[in-house]
């Protein structure tokens, strides 16, 4: 199986895209990207680097670019998309005609599709069909520091094991530790909802609400994304991982997540099409809160941080009043006692 998925063809040359299109070539895989802006595929062929997402690092050899998305998709024996949520679908209705029988896909996109609220393996299943080994790469994971070789972990879910194994085989080394788990389900509810709650920790320190404040957020927003989780099928164990709490550690408290820059913008004072603007990037969480919402109300599941992100970006009500609302509301047993 790791034979056939040479070479690999990355669509989307964003931080996270380059970052893995970096990461398979230095283990010496032939890769391509594929990037839709001609100019910025021009300038990254001219200087063998994305300066744009990842200055200072350069393409190792083994990695080439390309603006020929057909004959990319003709040509692969895998394909990995790292594309923004809001283009997933249409990202795989483009390279569905062009893909060999049975080469599988994996994406490192993480969030629902919009408006409908789908993860993204049903989309891709439904798009796709039967015939295409999927996996979802996933966990705490920032672009620059994979593309930097510094050490990161994150979990690859397929319930193709074959399939798995050879994503591991492809991306596994010395500084990138990949797992695997059966677990698609609970790997993208971590990735998805670990945005939203970022947002939330944002706007709490943004307005200098303190480290307890924030813990309590990032704390009470694991139990909402287990009590989704289990509502949906995923597995708790999942939660407790890479994809799971290790993901939310990662985007609540570190500054180089967009999400939690979009709520320190918020917490600041900005309004949300300024804070938007400041941050200058796709800001997943945007995306995903509303989805969120939506899908846990239809299983019966409270999400109260995901309610009030959503207010504060969709119906302009204010950060402070929503911390406030959250920290202040009505007392109840931290763990349930069976009956």
């Amino acid at each position: 199986m790791a034979e056939k998925l040479l070479p690999t063809l990355v669509i989307g040359a964003g931080a996270w895209g380059t970052a893995l299109a970096i990461a398979i070539a230095r283990k010496g895989h032939e890769v391509r990207l594929w990037a839709r802006d001609q100019e910025q595929l021009r300038a990254m062929q001219a200087n063998r680097s994305n300066a744009r997402y990842l200055p200072d690092i350069r393409f190792p050899e083994p990695l080439s670019l390309t603006a020929d998305l057909e004959s990319a998709v003709r040509e692969a024996r895998h394909v990995l998309i790292s594309v923004p949520s809001k283009s997933f679908v249409d990202t795989l209705r483009t390279i569905k005609p062009l893909l060999q029988p049975g080469v599988p896909v994996s994406w490192a996109t993480k969030g629902l599709t919009v408006d409908d609220g789908q993860f993204l393996h049903d989309a891709a299943h439904e798009v796709l069909g039967d015939s295409h080994p999927l996996a979802v790469i996933s966990g705490p994971s920032f672009a620059a520091e994979v593309a930097a070789n510094l050490p990161t972990a994150v979990t690859v879910a397929s319930p193709n094991q074959a399939f798995a194994d050879a994503l591991v085989a492809l991306l596994h080394s010395q500084t990138l530790r990949i797992y695997t788990t059966h677990d698609i389900i609970g790997v993208q509810i971590g990735g998805t909802v670990k945005n939203v709650l970022a947002i939330a920790a944002g706007i709490s320190d943004g307005l200098g609400f303190g480290a307890n404040a924030r813990a309590a957020l990032i704390t009470r927003g694991m139990a909402e994304i287990w009590r989704f989780a289990a509502a949906m099928g995923a597995e708790s164990e999942t939660l407790f991982g890479l994809a799971g709490i290790g993901d939310v550690i990662l985007t609540c408290t570190d500054n180089q997540s967009r999400n939690r820059q979009l709520g320190l913008a918020l917490g600041s004072g900005l309004k949300v099409d300024e804070a938007v603007k400041q941050v200058g990037k796709t800001v997943e969480g945007m995306h995903a809160a509303r989805e969120v919402l939506l899908r846990a109300k239809q299983v019966g599941v409270e999400m109260p941080i995901v309610e009030q992100v959503c207010k504060i970006l969709f119906e302009g009500y204010d950060p402070r009043e929503s911390v406030q609302a959250l920290l202040c509301r009505e007392q109840k047993a931290e763990v349930r006692r069976p009956a």
